[in-house]
């Protein structure tokens, strides 16, 4: 009898109800709001029930973020847990790279080399970024750190979590969790901002279409974008490298291929490894503190002061332009593609069910993909060390 009860005590201690505490609890809701918020609103579910889910083994299971043990040969006397092996293509910035390449794959820079000044649009977005990093270092974040949370500005998830990676690892949860909260919320949060910002007529305004692109031109950038912003900025190599190369995937029309692996089976794999080891970095004990409420008020104000600037750069354009340009195209300029350009489409459609504006927000928003790049790449030179 008396082995029976032990065998039972043993069960139950080793149970995950003997090590659950109210912050696990919490972490758990907050794991399964998320999964609600993939499954039935449909707010980028590719992304967001993978980082849930690894939200929600982490606070069940600690071990499954385990480090390994090794003795003093250098022997594994204890492995690690299975997402400590996932995390570590976080660490080295290899899932980042990867979507990237897939991202690139997919991708037509077709109405960015059209029309080359949706580079500015871009580029004026990325101001949310700068307005951030000074918010951080007013709150007390060290220079690495406000790096780091102030991209989440730009609404690139894999972006974010490059940097992260190498100038604040420790705050690689909260800031990933944030990042791809935010992306997933763009139809939400950019609306408003968008009308509060321009007027009836302004987002009625109809552009004229964009010429055709030569095949040989769509071969040409992402090899010059290449040589240009890594000699720039080498640190940018990974991220613009792979986006790039995937891009000439897509475009050389040689490999099909390669380029069907790049944007199908091969980015979904590093979606999912990246998803569930990012979200496992959301532990309980290093989530819930007031440093990650910190990082989500930070990137929200990033965000919102990237749309901003880039409807506002919009309406400039607008006026030099005398009205050839529509102000919305300037909010997609974050780099959440494609949805920031059909949030674009969908405030335009509003206003005038026959204007057509996502071809023209779409070259903002590869603009906005490189740019994001660009301005992580400048913090990497800074504080890289």
């Amino acid at each position: 009898m008396d082995i029976i009860f032990e065998t039972l005590y043993g069960l139950i201690k080793a149970s995950g109800f003997m090590n659950l505490t109210y912050k696990n609890g919490i972490m758990i809701f907050v794991a399964c709001f998320f999964l609600y918020l993939a499954i039935k609103k449909g707010y980028e579910p590719l992304l967001l029930i993978p980082i849930a889910f690894g939200m929600l083994l982490v606070n069940l299971f600690p071990g499954i973020m385990a480090e390994p043990i090794y003795n003093e040969a250098g022997e594994v006397v204890t492995p690690g847990g299975l997402l400590r092996y996932f995390y570590l293509g976080d660490h080295y910035g290899i899932w980042p790279s990867l979507i990237f390449l897939g991202v690139g794959a997919l991708t037509d820079f077709g109405p960015l080399i059209a029309n080359p000044s949706s580079f500015l649009l871009g580029a004026a977005a990325q101001f949310g970024i700068y307005a951030a990093y000074f918010g951080a270092i007013l709150l007390g974040f060290e220079d690495g750190a406000a790096a780091s949370i102030s991209i989440i500005g730009g609404a690139d998830g894999p972006t974010s979590i490059f940097l992260a990676s190498r100038l604040a690892p420790d705050m690689l949860g909260p800031i990933a969790v944030a990042a791809y909260s935010y992306m997933s919320l763009v139809p939400i949060i950019q609306p408003p901002i968008m009308r509060l910002l321009t007027t009836e007529k302004e987002r009625k305004i109809k552009m004229e279409q964009l010429r055709p692109v030569s095949k040989l031109e769509k071969i040409l950038f992402p090899i010059i974008v290449t040589i240009v912003v890594v000699l720039l900025l080498p640190d940018t190599a990974p991220l613009v490298g792979m986006l790039m190369l995937g891009n000439l995937f897509r475009e050389c029309g040689v490999v099909r291929q390669l380029s069907e692996i790049s944007s199908n089976a091969l980015m979904y794999i590093v979606v999912i490894l990246l998803g569930t080891s990012v979200g496992a970095t959301t532990s309980a004990e290093t989530f819930l503190q007031l440093t990650t409420v910190k990082i989500i008020g930070l990137g929200l104000v990033a965000f919102v002061f990237g749309t901003a600037a880039g409807v506002l750069f919009g309406k400039l354009m607008c006026k030099i332009t005398k009205g050839k340009v529509n102000p919305l195209i300037g909010s997609a300029g974050v780099s959440a593609v494609p949805m920031a350009a059909r949030v674009s489409q969908k405030v335009g459609a509003e206003a005038d069910p026959t204007n057509f504006l996502l071809m023209h927000a779409m070259g903002p928003n590869v603009a906005g993909v490189i740019g994001t790049a660009v301005a992580a790449g400048t913090f990497l030179a800074i504080f890289g060390g």
